[in-house]
């Protein structure tokens, strides 16, 4: 029932929202540069790897030595408002089309992260990511990686179809909102280091 509701709603959001992605995509080549989309690579369900696809919120500055600037001094005005209200999250309905993502779960981070887990945080691994999920409705970036974790394993340990929907009725008060969007100091949040580092994640602050 997930895939298909994924793979249904995602084919018509592409569809009817193809005029936003378009406009969104015209201004970021106007307003940021080339490219317009951002991919990287990301672990997925069972850990397999796929690339996520996002709108480029960034730009590509650089210091003296070829380093990139820290991502609040290259995250624009126009970057922060296409953030706020999650255009740059768009690209993904293709992502979930494809069946590499899910509209809901755990959000997919980065590669780095798979050896720092312990072995309850690795449960996050074991459903598809999502576009939005438990932890983005109950803290996104504001809430430590701890939190985060702890949220998204009770994702996967009570997920169900109700759950699902709960969770995007949330996601589109949130954006409405503009809750959570950015950790106190930072762009986005801070990376994580590990079980025993991210402990003290809050005394960084």
């Amino acid at each position: 029932m997930k895939r298909i509701f994924d793979f249904i709603v995602s084919l018509l959001a592409l569809l009817i929202l193809s005029p936003v992605i378009g406009v969104t995509a015209l201004l970021i080549l106007t307003k940021i540069g080339s490219p317009v989309i951002f991919k990287q690579e990301r672990p997925g369900l069972k850990n397999e790897p796929f690339y996520v696809i996002k709108f480029r919120s960034m730009t590509d500055e650089r210091d003296a030595h070829g380093e990139l600037l820290p991502d609040n001094v290259r995250l624009t005005s126009f970057g922060e408002m296409i953030r706020k209200f999650s255009l740059d999250e768009l690209p993904q309905l293709l992502n979930v089309l494809k069946g590499e993502m899910s509209f809901v779960g755990p959000r997919p981070l980065l590669m780095e992260y798979l050896p720092l887990y312990n072995q309850r945080q690795s449960r996050r691994h074991k459903v598809r990511p999502g576009i939005t999920g438990w932890a983005q409705v109950n803290g996104r970036n504001a809430i430590s990686w701890e939190e985060k974790f702890e949220l998204d394993v009770w994702y996967v340990e009570n997920w169900s179809f109700w759950l699902d929907i709960k969770i995007l009725f949330m996601t589109v008060l949130k954006v409405f909102k503009s809750e959570g969007i950015s950790q106190d100091g930072q762009a986005t949040m801070t990376k994580f280091s590990g079980e025993l580092a991210s402990t003290s994640e809050d005394d960084k602050q």
